[in-house]
């Protein structure tokens, strides 16, 4: 077989494989690049050394069975058999996500086991599940956004065959995966990509360091690296869709940008292929141009999430005000308003947070609902809480009920994050397995250093290291059988399959969704068609005015509540949510 690499700075290259030394010769038609042919089979082991340096993994490694720091190994992706034929589920435009996480989603923290419970998510009604990053990283456990070698897969979590097995069970029950990827930053242990050639530059700093080279010398080597994982997810693995974690941190200078060229191309797989394909961008800008279509200059991804959707109901729910949440809480209901209708909060307004003007208004005449993903809560906006609560830690069963009401039947498409559905009350906390003490400490140290700035003592902050921080994230299958979660998961599954069962709940027209509410009276409700839904998230109950419209039916309620009577009058329980059609 031909083993390749990309070494522009190398004097020479060897293969080491299984033992045996391969001279590697230069590509007279790739600058830059080094090949040998040998013999080899699935599983054989192998890295390059470049002018007589240590042997490194391959950048492109389909698989590392010892981890980061071990040598590379073949992965035939014909051998696998695959199961389910497969030609794609349902488009954004009528889905419901679930993130998850491998490690965490069951206690045994594999690709099999997390399979065996997705019938859980196939009766709960979602249609995909997003996974977290599942790319080789330091030690057995972590989040997974400090991977490296983008083609091959965590070798605790079951490796490349372990995950196929994970996607081909998914498939069999419906249901898509969308896989959460990481092009922003690498590593930074594990991480010998600088060693082989200009993956990274100065010219632009991230929050991790250096930048990923996007668009500095070499940069054309570097983007083909990052379409080639991307594409291979797809192609190899039968994923569905990708999320792109922080697109607003690649540093991209270029007339067609990097994201623009990974849409083409996905958008381009998709047609050979014959199943649909998509891109959705985690991204802070604000800008509607990230899901605008590239022929309107736009970046061509399908859509992206919406935090402002979920800072301004974090704040109706909670109360709470402090970092970004303040300019949200000043008027939180009057901030939930206008995420349900104009998607950003910050539209070209001053940000406190950020101490400037921020974002740009969606055209809502031209831009569908489902250009965009709605949620409660995520793995980032659980994780890095300090005890890593979720709302169900503080919140009553019908505020949680609430806040499914709002997410289920608004006008994106709704992501939930594992064990909410059920208001789990395990964390979900920030935990990692860093194999070189130096880091370990510095991370330890350094999250107890961002807490204690907002009042936390640092004993009160769980060790990320400590084996049992993950143990604790751990979902609690016993659970969902017991009360308030057994009532909380049937909520769920009651508005998923309303959603699933009334077109006006997946009407992409984000201008015909109407909002009225009473910030002191803290209910809010809105139109969508012919549905009417109302919360109320106050403690007494309160009565709203729908109009004499002949909403006679109630087609879904957190506690009994009567349709409006002639007089168009609603009177809402206390912290509950009801739909009128």
């Amino acid at each position: 077989m031909l083993f390749e690499v990309w070494a522009p700075k190398a004097g020479q290259a060897e293969l080491r494989l299984d033992g045996t030394t391969h001279a590697m010769e230069r590509d007279p038609e790739r600058d830059g690049w080094w090949t040998a042919d040998a013999e080899a089979g699935e599983g054989a082991r192998y890295g390059f050394s470049l002018d007589g340096g240590p042997v490194l993994p391959d950048p492109r490694s389909r698989r590392q069975p010892d981890g980061p720091d071990g040598p590379s190994a073949v992965v035939d992706h014909n051998v696998h058999e695959w199961r389910t034929p497969w030609t794609g589920g349902v488009p954004l435009a009528g889905a419901v996500l679930y993130e998850l996480h491998i490690g965490t989603y069951t206690p045994e923290g594999t690709f099999d086991a997390a399979a065996a419970r997705l019938g859980h998510l196939a009766e709960l009604g979602v249609t995909h599940v997003e996974v977290m990053p599942v790319c080789p990283f330091p030690g057995t456990h972590g989040w997974g956004y400090e991977g490296v070698s983008l083609w091959a897969v965590h070798e605790p979590y079951g490796g490349p065959e372990g995950l196929k097995r994970f996607v081909d069970a998914a498939h069999a029950l419906g249901l898509g995966v969308v896989l959460d990827v990481v092009h922003n930053h690498l590593g930074p242990s594990g991480n010998y990509l600088p060693m082989f050639g200009p993956y990274f530059t100065d010219t632009h700093h991230t929050p991790w360091g250096s930048a990923v080279n996007l668009d500095a010398p070499g940069s054309d080597e570097v983007r083909a690296y990052l379409l080639g994982s991307a594409l291979a997810w797809l192609r190899d693995y039968r994923v569905d869709g990708l999320r792109l974690d922080a697109v607003h941190a690649l540093a991209d200078t270029r007339a067609l940008t990097f994201l623009e060229e990974l849409s083409a191309a996905v958008d381009t797989l998709s047609g050979e292929l014959g199943r649909a394909l998509f891109l959705i961008a985690e991204s802070d800008q604000g800008d509607p141009r990230t899901t605008a279509p590239r022929e309107s200059w736009g970046l061509g991804l399908h859509a992206q999430w919406n935090d402002d959707f979920h800072h301004a109901l974090h704040t109706a729910l909670t109360g709470e005000s402090q970092g970004y949440y303040a300019d949200f809480a000043r008027a939180p209901l009057e901030a939930l308003a206008k995420t349900l209708t104009q998607v950003f909060f910050h539209d070209g307004t001053f940000s406190t947070f950020r101490g400037r003007v921020h974002g740009r208004s969606v055209d809502r005449t031209r831009t569908a609902a489902h250009r965009f993903l709605g949620y409660s809560q995520t793995h980032d906006q659980v994780g890095n809480r300090a005890l890593g609560d979720r709302l169900s830690a503080t919140l009553s069963p019908g505020l949680l009920a609430c806040a499914a009401t709002l997410v289920l039947t608004g006008p994106y498409v709704p992501m939930l994050f594992m064990g909410e559905e059920w208001a789990a009350r395990t964390p979900w906390q920030f935990f990692t397995d860093h194999t070189d003490p130096e880091l370990a400490r510095a991370v330890r140290e350094g999250r107890r250093r961002e807490f204690a700035a907002h009042g936390w003592a640092a004993e009160d902050i769980p060790d990320p290291q400590d084996p049992r921080t993950r143990e604790a994230s751990c979902l609690d299958w016993s659970e969902p059988g017991s009360e308030p979660h057994a009532r909380v998961l049937a909520w769920y599954r009651e508005l998923i399959a309303l959603r699933r069962e009334r077109p006006d709940l997946a009407d992409p027209d984000l201008a015909a969704v109407k909002v009225a509410y009473d910030e002191g009276a803290r209910w809010l409700a809105y139109r969508r068609g012919d549905i009417r839904v109302a919360v109320n998230l106050s403690k007494e109950p309160v009565t709203i005015g729908l109009g004499r419209n002949g909403l006679s039916r109630v087609l879904a309620a957190w506690e009994p509540v009567d349709a409006p009577g002639t007089d168009g009058l609603l009177r809402l329980p206390p912290e509950s949510g009801v739909v009128l059609g």
